[in-house]
């Protein structure tokens, strides 16, 4: 296992890693650990051949100071609108150092999002020691008092070993929500992916992240246990998901670029991928067997077939069900029509084949490429591609 070995370590200037969810795109990110210190999962592009390492606290605590003077210079230029213009930003630029440009971006861009949240980088930043990360929360909160949210992605397995105590000084010291990679409950599929966890760890570290009052995202990978264990897949994920009650389930389908081992398991067989059929048929039976939860489900990325797959559970469940047998009980041609059309962003939403131009459009394109129900989905997996 990678691991983050001490070392002496220079500051580089302000850091961002590649990634954070798609409901932090107006957060500021703030990175305190590099890459993934797991990175074996089979189905991950992102940190593959990437060293992990942790960030010493006081260059964390650097980067927010310089967050935060350019922060307060941005304030200084706007008369208290929370409005900034480009002229202003031109105005500004010659006065931010060549070193901090980096941060300078930070804060413009955070700026420009409404100041509210702060996202901790990159995959798994509890991993560091609790008094370390209440060290930069405290911080965080000092230097921003205003900030409403501040989250990180974690490892269950790593949640699972921290003490209560040590998560709830993690909590008052400012963390309020916590990402985590659940990906499936099925024990099979788990130890197929090498996620380097259980379907009984992810439920203690989803139970006592909820216990430490911190709100809790599980991500779902629909598709994950491939034709042989979807079933088992959707099932043991939503009866791990109903033990936990989490306040967000978040939809991320799997998609195979060609650079990750799962790809070369579906090149030899080892892996049978699910037809986009097969994975809308899989989230129906995911969304059949939740129950006894209020969680709220979201469809939130882009390689999701369906935006409307969003509500809150129990009241909005039998409309989810009732969308996705719809869709899968529609012709096969009008299937394929709106799997296109998805795909190439000319569709959001399924009611949107109801546009004569929108329709026109995709009709268009199937003819072309002499798409069918038949190769549909070969060609929709290289289109997705373009989106990991």
């Amino acid at each position: 296992m990678p691991s983050g070995k001490k070392e002496k370590q220079s500051y580089r200037g302000f850091e961002q890693g590649p990634i954070r969810p798609p409901s932090e795109a107006d957060s500021l990110l703030i990175r305190v650990t590099r890459n993934c210190p797991w990175n074996f999962c089979t189905f991950c592009p992102v940190y593959k051949s990437r060293r992990f390492s942790l960030r010493p606290v006081a260059h964390v605590i650097r980067d927010i100071d310089a967050v935060h003077k350019y922060v307060t210079m941005l304030k200084e230029n706007t008369g208290g609108t929370g409005r900034i213009s480009m002229a202003t930003v031109r105005e500004l630029s010659p006065k931010v150092s060549s070193d901090e440009t980096g941060a300078f971006q930070a804060a413009l861009h955070w700026f420009s999002g409404g100041l509210a949240s702060v996202f901790l980088q990159d995959a798994n930043s509890l991993i560091i020691k609790p008094q370390h990360l209440v060290e930069i929360l405290l911080h965080l909160k000092r230097r921003f008092p205003w900030i409403e949210r501040i989250t990180s992605y974690a490892r269950s397995q790593t949640v699972a070993r921290i003490s209560d105590a040590d998560l709830s000084a993690i909590r008052q010291a400012g963390l309020n929500r916590i990402h985590i990679g659940l990906e499936s409950g099925s024990d099979k599929v788990l130890k197929s992916v090498r996620k380097g966890t259980t379907k009984q760890m992810h439920i203690s570290a989803g139970i006592k992240t909820r216990k430490a009052g911190m709100e809790l995202s599980e991500y779902v990978m629909p598709g994950l246990g491939g034709r042989t264990l979807s079933r088992e897949h959707a099932v043991e994920t939503a009866d791990a998901l109903n033990r936990i009650n989490p306040d967000f389930i978040r939809l991320r389908t799997l998609a195979l670029p060609e650079h990750i081992p799962l790809f070369e398991e579906h090149r030899t067989g080892a892996f049978e991928k699910c037809t986009d059929l097969e994975t809308a048929a899989e989230i129906l039976t995911f969304i059949q067997h939740l129950d006894g939860i209020t969680s709220t489900l979201k469809s939130d990325h882009v390689l999701n077939l369906f935006q409307e797959i969003e509500g809150v559970l129990p009241g909005d469940k039998a409309r989810l069900t009732s969308f996705l047998q719809d869709f899968l009980d529609l012709p096969p041609e009008r299937q394929t029509r709106y799997m296109v059309g998805r795909r190439l962003g000319i569709f959001r939403r399924l009611d949107d084949m109801t546009s004569p131009y929108r329709m026109q459009k995709v009709e268009s394109i199937c003819q072309k490429n002499e798409i069918t129900p038949q190769n549909v989905d070969e060609i929709v997996g290289k289109l997705m591609k373009r989106f990991i």
